[in-house]
């Protein structure tokens, strides 16, 4: 766990495909953070392509233990759950961290939640004898939103239960909102337009863009809603990446820059640059790869009205566009020596070799590898790896060191000149390379099949950063193999670490069971769960069949005492599901009658309106559509189950889009939902309504609200009295099997697309609404 200024962040990884459950601790009681937790409280979650996880938590999260506005404890109950053979991990963590700059204001924004923390003594709302009466016992009761409509009061329990975070610690105020909740707008600052300085048309305010090799964030360094007055002054800006902020060291030997105009400040990264990492792609047989970074801006200014200083950091996502990655092999095949030698890339770290195709057959990793063929991976750039087998090598090319007189860190020790003669350093005056160990304790081992090193190159003069490199190493990830008919078989590949080893001599706990084939690299073994010594364990829920690979004792005995070689030792293991082995009875005698089903008829009927506010108690006939609505005006939609009264079962919206047209599968379609989600392409996203039993509602969870605000397709036409069609698919869902996906609630990641918008509010539109379709 790192403190980062008033954010806390704690790093997990790899995970190596485990699933990752983190719980709050607070009185010895472990409570699960759930996404809406965790936007309410301040919490958020994200991970990169080696399988990392990073978690940022505010100081002044709903848990904390807090002393004075000063010091914040935090503890977390990390569940690290694998598949159904392996244990689940469980791991603590505590953190305190000490923060004693507050600003009057702090505001944080990420991706699931803002937050706004104000000192007490500051804010224009609470005088000194309503601050007193506060910390005399004395509880707020009602909050005001002020929204684009106007004030809306609300009760502080009706806020919370809309999943607003509110609270009061010994000094300050604190209010935090998910980016989803109801009363979120979008704001337009004075109408400023950066297409005016860029003259890219309709690029408005906060905006991303990559081109030629390098993003462009514009970030509007004026905030007009959170300044009272047009005189300020902007203090310190800062930069950073995943919350760590940078120096002006760091920044340039990254390549990152960071300028002020007129209205933005713009920061600019380069494309495949440390800090980010690449996602891979297949769009029609063809490798594309997508950049994600997430960097961070805080300002810190002071009004010249109040005196008052605010602090505002954003941590801001991005995603490139998918750029093609065109594959590129190269053949070093000399035939005099009857070897064929290629490659094949360049791929990101998420891709992995699972088989090759030949004319004939299909071979796996571990086939190749029984069949002799020798398969490195090599990573780059600035960075050429060797994995050869057990060890990492590591080479360094000129561009890193020359120039620099620079330290280089292994994992989290620095290489010493003893570490250095460890792992076999060596140094020409333009390279230095050295070979570390799979097992090596500097090398991150996410399984016995794969292996990670963290290297850091840092200038000893300014105790900075000049380069962070990541490598990887994949082995054979099937040395084992479990069929169905109790038949096992099992890979022993010969190490570096005993190259005295001849594979043909090893057995398995039987010394009578040798390898069915071998040759000086390996050893294969065929064998059934009943034979060579195999041992049975009953568990839980399976039998684990278990035997090992090892030189029969009478070679160890010969073995000279003196020699420094280990010994070979491969335990391999079968699972097999106790659940799934039956034995079932039957014979051949006729039945009298044969059995048959009858098919049975029912129908579902569901209904979407409109309603005229977001009271929904009262809604647009059928006789007035269509509706002439002006662009940005909220509409409210109500999708009811009809005729039933199962409380077991719910309503659920899958996908809901627009067309101009009647036919659903009418092109322009701009999506509003994805998967039960909102779009996370549209900036004026679908924002979801609670349902609650009422009068007319009598089963809550046969209901969906939901509200958009009205647009228009650009189409190049001056008349906007265009007919706009809203279409849902529904999914009914069993409440007490859900089974994931849309009835579990669980939101997906669609691939974002691109919504032309037309924003000008004096235009009017005929806006029609389609019965919903509905799935089962």
């Amino acid at each position: 766990a790192k403190c980062l200024g008033n954010i806390m962040r704690v790093d997990v990884g790899p995970l190596g495909g485990s699933l990752l459950d983190v719980a709050v601790i607070i009185n010895n009681t472990a409570i699960v953070v759930t996404p809406s937790i965790a936007a309410q409280c301040g919490f958020s979650m994200k991970s990169d392509s080696f399988g990392n996880a990073l978690i940022y938590i505010s100081l002044q999260n709903c848990f904390a233990q807090n002393v004075d506005d000063e010091l914040f404890t935090t503890a977390l109950q990390l569940r690290l759950q694998g598949n159904q053979f392996s244990q689940e991990e469980v791991y603590q963590v505590a953190e305190t961290c000490q923060y004693d700059v507050w600003a009057s204001r702090e505001v944080i924004c990420d991706y699931n939640y803002m937050e706004v923390s104000e000192l007490r003594s500051s804010c224009p709302l609470v005088s000194d004898m309503q601050k007193r009466s506060m910390d005399a016992g004395f509880k707020a009761t009602t909050i005001v939103f002020f929204t684009p409509e106007g004030k809306k009061p609300m009760s502080l329990l009706a806020a919370q239960q809309r999943g607003y975070g509110i609270g009061n610690t010994p000094t300050r105020l604190v209010l935090r909102s998910p980016m989803i909740a109801p009363e979120t707008f979008i704001f337009c600052s004075q109408g400023k337009d950066l297409s005016t300085a860029l003259h890219i048309p309709k690029l408005k305010l906060l905006s991303v863009y990559a081109l030629n090799r390098t993003i462009t964030w514009y970030l509007p360094w004026q905030m007009d809603p959170m300044t009272s007055s047009g005189q300020f002054n902007l203090l310190e800006v800062h930069f950073g990446i995943n919350g760590q902020k940078l120096d002006a060291v760091e920044m340039q030997a990254r390549e990152y820059s960071v300028a002020l105009n007129d209205f933005y400040i713009v920061t600019e990264l380069p494309i495949g640059g440390v800090g980010g990492y690449y996602e891979s792609h297949i769009q029609g047989d063809l490798y594309y790869v997508s950049y994600m970074i997430e960097p961070m801006l805080e300002l810190l200014w002071t009004e010249d009205a109040t005196h008052e200083q605010t602090r505002y950091k954003v941590f801001f996502h991005i995603t490139t566009h998918l750029l093609p990655q065109p594959l590129e092999l190269i053949d070093n095949t000399v035939p005099g020596e009857k070897m064929f030698r290629m490659t094949l890339g360049h791929f990101a770290a998420d891709v992995a070799l699972m088989n090759i195709t030949f004319p004939a057959e299909v071979l796996s990793m571990p086939d190749c590898s029984a069949r002799g063929f020798n398969i490195l991976e090599h990573m780059s750039p600035n960075t050429k790896m060797s994995c050869l087998r057990e060890s990492q090598i590591l080479v360094f090319p000129p561009s890193v060191s020359g120039g620099y007189n620079f330290q280089t860190m292994v994992g989290k020790r620095y290489m010493t000149p003893s570490l250095a003669q460890h792992y076999d350093s060596m140094e020409n005056g333009t390279h230095f390379s050295f070979v570390v160990p799979f097992s090596a304790p500097d090398a991150i081992e996410a399984s016995s099949t794969r292996s990670r090193l963290d290297i850091v190159l840092s200038n000893p003069e300014t105790n900075s950063q000049i380069q962070e490199l990541s490598v990887a190493c994949n082995f054979p990830s099937t040395l084992t193999e479990c069929f169905p008919n109790g038949t096992m078989t099992a890979l022993a590949l010969k190490l570096e670490s005993v190259p005295l080893l001849n594979p043909s001599q090893l057995t398995l706990a039987d010394p009578s069971c040798g390898p069915v084939h071998s040759d000086d690299r390996y050893a294969f073994f065929v064998f059934t769960v009943n034979s060579c010594g195999t041992t049975r364990k009953f568990m839980t829920n399976v039998m684990l069949y278990e035997n090992e690979i090892s030189l029969p004792d009478e070679l160890l005995m010969k073995k000279s005492p003196t020699s420094e070689e280990p010994e070979y030792y491969l335990k391999i293991s079968c699972f097999y599901d106790i659940n799934t082995s039956q034995t079932v009875a039957f014979n051949t005698r006729l039945r009298r009658s044969e059995p048959y089903a009858e098919n049975s008829k029912g129908q579902l009927q569901v209904v979407m309106r409109l309603a005229l506010d977001d009271s929904y108690s009262a809604f647009q006939n059928y006789e007035e559509y269509p509706l002439a609505k002006y662009l940005q005006q909220p509409l409210y939609f109500e999708v009811e189950l009809l005729k039933s009264a199962n409380p077991l079962i719910s309503l659920e919206l899958e996908n809901c889009w627009a067309t101009q047209g009647k036919d659903r599968t009418s092109q322009p379609r701009w999506d509003l939902i994805i998967n039960g989600c909102p779009n996370p392409a549209d900036p004026y996203q679908v924002v979801f309504h609670p349902v609650w039993t009422d009068a007319r509602v009598g089963y809550p969870s046969h209901f969906k609200r939901f509200e958009i605000q009205t647009f228009a397709f650009a189409d190049g036409k001056d008349d906007m009295s265009t007919k706009l069609f809203v279409h849902c698919d529904i999914v009914i869902c069993d409440s007490k099997n859900p089974l994931g996906g849309i009835c579990g609630g669980q939101c997906s990641n669609p691939k974002q697309t691109t919504k032309v918008k037309i924003e000008n509010p004096l235009l009017t539109m005929v806006f029609s609404v389609k019965l919903c379709n509905f799935i089962m």
